[in-house]
This record gives C-alpha cells, sequence and structure tokens, in this order.
C-alpha cells in the first residue's frame, strides 16, 4: 500500500498465537490479539514462547451437579452452553490432586469424573466453574458476561455485559 504512495498510518493486525512474533516484527503499530481477554483451555494448553506473557483465564461457565450415581456426576452445562470445537472444558480451580475431568453429556449435560488421586465427585447442588475449550463461540452462545471481581467463589458481581452480536453468524 505504502509503495503505491497512500499513507499508512497505522498497520494492525496479530492474534493471541502470534503475538510475540508481531510485536518484535516492527511492522505493527497495533496488536489485537482477542482470545488473550478470555484465555480459553485451549490456547491455554499449547506451548508458548518464553517470551510470551502468562494470560490468566477470565471465561468462566458456572454449572451446577445435577446427580452423583457410581463414579461420575452429572452436572447442567452440555454443549449448548459451551462451543467443543476446540476441546472440552476444564473444571477450574482444583489442585491437580483432586481433579474432575469433564465428558460431554450431550446438549444440555456434561459428566465429570474423578481423576486425582485424592479426587472425590461434588455433591448434588454443588457449583463448580469450566474454563471453555473455545473463548469466542462460547461467548456468542450467552446473552450476557457476568463481570466478577474478587474471585470466582466469593466475588461480588460488578456489572453485567450485555452480548450484543449473540448468535450472530456475520
Amino acid at each position: 500500500i505504502a509503495a503505491a504512495g497512500l499513507p499508512v498510518p497505522l498497520v494492525t493486525g496479530s492474534g493471541t498465537g502470534t503475538l510475540v512474533h508481531e510485536a518484535a516484527s516492527g511492522v505493527y503499530g497495533e496488536l489485537q490479539a482477542g482470545s488473550f481477554l478470555f484465555m480459553d483451555a485451549d490456547y491455554a494448553q499449547n506451548e508458548r514462547e518464553p517470551a510470551q506473557p502468562t494470560f490468566e483465564h477470565a471465561l468462566y461457565v458456572k454449572t451446577q451437579v445435577l446427580s452423583v450415581q457410581g463414579d461420575r456426576a452429572v452436572c447442567d452445562a452440555g454443549h449448548k452452553s459451551h462451543a467443543i470445537d476446540s476441546g472440552l472444558p476444564r473444571v477450574a480451580l482444583l489442585p491437580p490432586e483432586r481433579a474432575l475431568r469433564y465428558a460431554n453429556g450431550g446438549d444440555e449435560h456434561g459428566i465429570l469424573t474423578a481423576q486425582g488421586a485424592q479426587a472425590k465427585l461434588p455433591a448434588i447442588g454443588r457449583m463448580l466453574w469450566l474454563i471453555p475449550g473455545h473463548c469466542d463461540p462460547t461467548v456468542n452462545l450467552h446473552d450476557a458476561l457476568i463481570g466478577v471481581r474478587g474471585g470466582l467463589e466469593t466475588g461480588v458481581v460488578e456489572r453485567v455485559i450485555r452480548v450484543d452480536a449473540r448468535g450472530a453468524l456475520s
């Protein structure tokens, strides 16, 4: 564009996965890394450059345990509540020795199994937090985001943010 004699006041682009490389290129005046804002489970599992900042998870889907039978529990968050195109969600806030694994139970339900050496299935009624596998299409499934300050378990709702483009495909 510049070679054609057109002014280029700002070059913008990039993404979460290429943030370090694009920032170091000297080409961009603005970076548009989007997923870093929420940091989904898929991006968090990717190997990152040592120079890349560590982004924390900030998007969760709250779910409640509906039943416990044998070696599994069923929760009320199926794939209508979170995108599964980049993998299933992870159960948040549990240390590895108490880890629970989420498996797809269909549209409305998820199946939880104990994974850690000291893991126990949660009781009926227990609230859990899931880290979505892919943040972008998960946000697209919801009417609003609930902004919480002070932590998931004890925090206070600070604001409700309407998702204006909810369900929009173009």
